[in-house]
């Protein structure tokens, strides 16, 4: 039986948190009739639907693997649910999307981050889920990108952690509105992102592993002096330790949280959903469906032509009518 895309919504948009697996279930799902219903579900968290973009904060953690992502992500839980020793001033409500690479092979994935990661199964306030890239070579796949606009509609954080860091990796700056980049140090990445145009994309920088003393200290002086040469030298470096207690982790909260009060969400998420919309309708329709439209430049315009607060389905739709 389809599940009733509108409900799920209107349940989201009133922050009935346990509506969310099964409002996941539906987005994931590529069945024609759940396709529909996820563009109901959709509707009903828009910024249309709701007067204003989602309240709830998207924030992306990507780094390569090994840099310690899942670690510092269970430090961060037990900061924003007020378990921690240093613990925030309120119990946030905290949505994980944990994206694991797909096999290129059978499409298959380990969905593994979960199992890594550290928290109360029992806690209600925290909802963890892997998902699988899929065909995506960003690593971000069509309904994680919607999964997260979704449940921003009722949890206070959405966090996309992602596998790896590369060209082909940066989609998650397309969607979060603070982008934290995470490495190790003395593993050679400041080279490896300055070459890979990495640099760009952090809102803030995160060296881990603090523990190690002067080789952690340096990367994050390495770090700074490479943003710095960017002309970025304003984007946070901050050094953290996820062993216990953990260090620098409250500090951390505060500066992801700084970012996104000092940020326009508006303007932010009205670009991602319509380049969102422009890379669908172009992956179904490929080039000849744009040359339909005159053109990406004129596909773009017509976007820009229409209600900001539209979610991404309904501009993949706008697009559809202007080539039929």
């Amino acid at each position: 039986m389809t599940a009733d895309g509108a409900a799920l919504g209107r349940r989201l948009r009133e922050r009935d948190l346990s509506a969310a697996p099964a409002a996941l279930n539906l987005l994931e799902s590529s069945a024609p009739a759940d396709r529909e219903q996820s563009a109901q579900l959709m509707r009903e968290v828009s910024p249309a639907a709701l007067g204003a973009e989602a309240p709830g904060h998207l924030v992306g953690l990507t780094g390569p693997p090994g840099a310690g992502k899942s670690s510092l992500l269970s430090a961060l839980l037990h900061v924003w649910r007020g378990t921690a020793h240093e613990a925030g001033p309120r119990r946030r409500t905290v949505a994980v999307l944990a994206v694991d690479p797909s096999s290129r092979r059978s499409g298959g994935s380990l969905l593994g981050d979960r199992a890594r990661i550290d928290f109360d199964p029992a806690d209600r306030g925290v909802l963890i889920r892997s998902t699988a890239a899929g065909e995506r070579l960003g690593g971000l796949a069509r309904a994680t990108r919607a999964a997260a606009h979704a449940l921003a509609a009722a949890f206070d954080l959405v966090v996309i952690e992602t596998v790896g860091v590369g060209q082909a990796e940066t989609e998650v700056a397309d969607v979060a509105d603070t982008v934290a980049v995470v490495v190790q140090p003395g593993s050679g990445d400041v080279l490896q992102f300055l070459k890979a145009g990495i640099m760009e994309i952090p809102d803030v920088l995160v060296v881990t592993k603090a523990d190690l003393g002067q080789i952690a200290t340096s990367t994050r002086r390495d770090l700074s002096a490479a943003l710095r040469s960017l002309g970025s030298a304003a984007t946070p470096v901050l050094t953290v330790s996820s062993l216990s207690p953990p260090t620098g982790v409250l500090e951390l909260a505060g500066a992801l949280e700084e970012h996104r009060a000092a940020v326009d969400i508006h303007a932010r998420r009205l670009r991602a959903r319509r380049a969102a919309a422009l890379s669908e309708f172009a992956a179904e329709h490929g080039e000849g469906g744009l040359r339909g439209l005159g053109g990406r430049v004129d596909a773009e315009r017509l976007l820009e032509g229409q209600d900001p607060g539209l979610e991404v389905p309904a501009l993949v739709a706008v697009l559809e009518r202007g080539i039929a």
